[in-house]
C-alpha cells in the first residue's frame, strides 16, 4: 500500500491557513471546526459555499454553522465577528494573526453534505471549511484530531487529500494545494473495510463503511477492469496519481458524488458482491455502473467542464444547458464500459439500455421539458422533485444519455465506422489539457462536426431544443439491433427483458407502505388513478371492501374485468373519501432490445 505524502518540509507552521477539525460531539452530531489565519485582511470575510459542486442545489450549508468566534491568537483578545449575509461573515482583524472557531451540525446521511455519530464521521470540505476570501489560491492544511470518546477507539481516515508526514488513512495533518482543492475530497473516519488495487500504475482503494458481506476480491477484480478501461479510453497517464472510492452501505438507498480523486457513493448491502454469486446480480450490476458513472467524471466534469463552471461560484446558481453533456453522455458510457471491458455481456448491458429507454417513455414529462431546458432548471426543478415530476419534467440524466446514444449510433453509421463519441469525448480532453478551457453553451455540433466530419446540428436540435421523441428504433436496426415496445404489467415491470405476456391494467400510481394500508407517492397522468381523482398523498386504505396492505395495487386491480368500476377508499388528510377505479386498457409502455446482427452489434459494442 502506497504512503505517499505531501512534502516532508511541510508543517502545521508552513501554512498561512489552517483548518483544523475535532470529533467533538458525536451524540449532539457536532464537529468543531478551526481556521487560523497568519495575515488576515483588516476586514476579513470567510464565506461557506451554499452549494457543492456536482449536486446543483442550493443548499446554504452555512445554516448549519451553530455560532461563531473569532480572536487574536497573539493576545487571545476576542474579536468583533459580523454577518454580511446568510454565508458570509466579517471579522475585525486589525490584520493581526486570527483564529476562527464554530461548531457544525452534521446530520445529513448522503454524500452531499456532513454526518456525525458514533459510528461515523463523514463530510465534504463545503460544508466545514470556511473560505477565506482574498487567500483562495494559498496553500493550507487540515488537522483531523483523532477522538477521545470510546466509540472511535478503531477509527481511521480515508480521503484522497495528502497526508503530511504520515501514511494515509491516519488522523493528522493533511495538505491541499488551495481552497478548491480542499473543498474537492471527502473525507470518511470509521472503523471501514479497506481493499486496494492498481489500475494502469495508480492505486485505487476500495472502502465500506457500515455492515456488509462484500467479497472485497471480486469487488477490487472488477472494478479494476472498469478502472484500466477508462484511463485507457482517455489515454495514459491518468490525471490522478490515487484514487479512492467510498461507498456507505445500507438496507436501502443509491447515490454518488465525483470528486477529483475520489468519489462518495451510497449503495444497498445487497447489491454488493457476494462469495456465492456465480454470476453478476442485476444489484451488483447497478452498483458497478454506479461506479462506472463517478469514475468517468474523473475527466467529464471534474476537468472538462462547463466554461460556465470555470471557475465555480458556489454562492449562487450557475446555469448551463449543458448538462446532458456532462451527466447524460457520462450515463450512456458508464453501462456501455461494462460491456466493452467485458464485465458483463452484450446482453445484459441492452437489458440495461432498454430499461433506460422505459423510464423515459413512460414519463409525460417528455412531452412538456426540452432536456436543454431541464439542465437550465436543474436548480429549481431536477434537484427539487415533487409528486408532479413524471408528468412535467425530463431526466437530462436517463433522456441525456439516449440522446448519447443516438449521437454515437448517428456517428457511426455516418461515417461508415471511422468515428464515433468516443473520438469527440477524447477530443474535448486533448483539449482541455492544451487549452484549460471549457464547453462554450452552443458549440458542441461545430466540436463533433469538426472532429468526425458528420453534420449532427439537426439531430442536436431535435434531440436538444424539441419535445420529439427519439429516432432510436432506427438508429439501433442499423447497428444489428432490434426495438420492441410492449405494454407492461405494471410500474414494477422496468423493461428491458423479454416480456412474457401482455398485461394492459395499471393503477397509473407510485405508493409505498403505510400504517393504514399505501401511500400514493406519485400519479401519471392519463391513467386510471388520476381519472379517478387520486392524488399524491391520499392514503388507500380498502379497495372493493377489503382492506388494502403492502401488495402491488396493480396486482389487485387485476383480478378484476375490464371496464367495471372497482371501489376505493382512501383518507385525504384526516377525511375519509371514496371513488370508482375504471378497470380500462392502460398505455405502459416497456422496451424490450434484442440482437439480430451479432458482427453489427459487436462493432457498436465492443468497437
Amino acid at each position: 500500500m502506497s504512503h505517499a505524502t505531501a512534502s516532508s518540509n511541510e508543517t502545521p507552521s508552513s501554512y498561512a491557513i489552517r483548518y483544523t477539525v475535532e470529533l467533538a460531539e458525536p451524540y449532539a452530531h457536532r464537529y468543531l471546526v478551526h481556521l487560523d489565519i497568519d495575515a488576515p485582511a483588516q476586514q476579513q470575510e470567510i464565506r461557506l459555499p451554499a452549494w457543492i459542486p456536482g449536486s446543483y442545489m442550493i443548499r446554504d450549508f452555512a445554516k448549519n454553522i451553530v455560532e461563531l468566534h473569532a480572536i487574536n491568537t497573539s493576545t487571545q483578545a476576542p474579536l468583533k465577528a459580523e454577518k454580511k449575509d446568510k454565508s458570509t461573515w466579517i471579522i475585525h482583524t486589525q490584520g493581526q494573526p486570527t483564529r476562527i472557531s464554530y461548531p457544525v451540525y452534521a446530520w445529513d446521511l448522503s454524500v452531499r453534505s456532513a454526518h456525525f455519530d458514533q459510528t461515523h464521521a463523514y463530510f465534504n470540505g463545503t460544508s466545514l471549511f470556511l473560505e477565506v476570501l482574498g487567500q483562495e489560491s494559498q496553500p493550507c492544511s487540515l488537522n483531523i484530531i483523532k477522538p477521545s470518546f470510546k466509540e472511535s477507539s478503531e477509527w481511521k481516515v480515508a480521503t484522497s487529500l495528502k497526508p503530511v508526514d504520515h501514511g494515509r488513512y491516519e488522523f493528522g495533518l493533511y495538505h491541499a494545494d488551495n481552497y478548491d482543492d480542499l473543498i474537492d475530497h471527502p473525507v470518511e473516519i470509521s472503523d471501514f473495510t479497506l481493499a486496494s488495487f492498481e489500475a494502469c500504475g495508480v492505486q485505487h482503494d476500495v472502502v465500506l463503511v457500515g455492515k456488509h458481506y462484500a467479497d472485497m476480491d471480486r469487488l477490487c477484480r472488477d472494478l479494476k477492469i472498469i478502472c484500466e478501461y477508462q484511463i485507457n479510453f482517455f489515454g495514459t497517464p491518468a490525471p490522478m496519481d490515487y484514487y479512492l472510492f467510498m461507498t456507505l452501505v445500507v438496507d436501502q438507498g443509491y447515490g454518488g458524488l465525483e470528486h477529483r480523486a475520489s468519489t462518495s457513493l451510497i449503495a444497498n448491502r445487497s447489491d454488493l458482491p457476494h462469495k456465492n454469486d456465480k454470476e453478476i446480480t442485476d444489484g451488483y450490476r447497478t452498483y458497478l455502473g454506479l461506479c462506472s458513472h463517478e469514475y468517468f467524471h474523473t475527466w467529464n466534469v471534474k476537468r472538462i467542464k462547463p466554461q460556465k463552471f470555470l471557475p465555480y461560484d458556489l454562492t449562487q446558481e450557475v446555469h448551463t444547458n449543458l448538462m446532458w453533456l456532462f451527466e447524460g453522455v457520462t450515463s450512456y458510457f458508464d453501462n456501455l464500459f461494462l460491456a466493452r471491458s467485458g464485465v458483463i455481456s452484450n446482453e445484459s448491458y441492452l437489458e440495461c439500455l432498454g430499461q433506460d429507454i422505459t423510464r423515459v417513455i413512460r414519463q409525460n414529462g417528455r412531452f412538456r421539458q426540452t432536456v436543454a431546458d431541464s439542465s437550465f432548471d436543474t436548480w429549481t426543478r431536477f434537484y427539487k422533485q415533487d409528486e408532479g415530476a413524471p408528468n412535467h419534467i425530463v431526466s437530462y440524466y436517463v433522456k441525456g444519455a439516449l440522446i448519447a446514444l443516438g449521437l454515437d449510433l448517428l456517428i457511426q453509421t455516418k461515417s461508415d465506422h471511422q468515428f464515433r463519441l468516443d473520438d469527440v469525448m477524447r477530443h474535448l480532453w486533448q483539449r482541455y489539457l492544451s487549452e484549460g478551457r471549457g464547453v462554450n453553451e452552443s458549440e458542441m455540433p461545430d466540436v463533433i462536426q469538426e472532429v468526425t466530419s458528420v453534420d449532427v446540428s439537426d439531430y442536436l436540435n431535435l434531440a436538444l431544443h424539441t419535445t420529439e421523441d427519439l429516432p432510436l428504433s432506427d438508429l439501433l436496426k442499423a447497428v444489428g439491433v432490434s426495438y420492441e415496445e410492449y405494454q407492461s404489467a405494471s410500474l414494477t415491470d422496468l423493461g428491458g427483458k423479454k416480456p412474457t405476456k401482455e398485461s394492459t391494467f395499471s393503477f397509473g400510481l407510485r405508493s409505498k407502505a403505510h400504517p393504514m394500508g399505501a401511500e400514493i407517492v406519485q400519479v401519471l397522468d392519463n391513467m386510471p388513478a388520476q381519472a379517478a381523482g387520486l392524488s399524491a398523498g391520499d392514503v388507500i386504505i380498502a379497495i372493493d371492501q377489503l382492506k388494502v396492505g403492502k401488495e402491488d395495487l396493480d396486482k389487485l386491480l387485476s383480478k378484476f374485468d375490464e371496464n367495471s368500476d372497482v371501489p376505493c377508499h382512501f383518507f385525504r388528510q384526516d377525511q375519509l373519501m371514496s371513488c370508482d377505479i375504471k378497470i380500462s386498457k392502460t398505455s405502459l409502455p416497456s422496451v424490450y432490445l434484442s440482437i439480430i446482427n451479432e458482427n453489427e452489434a459487436e462493432k457498436w459494442i465492443k468497437h
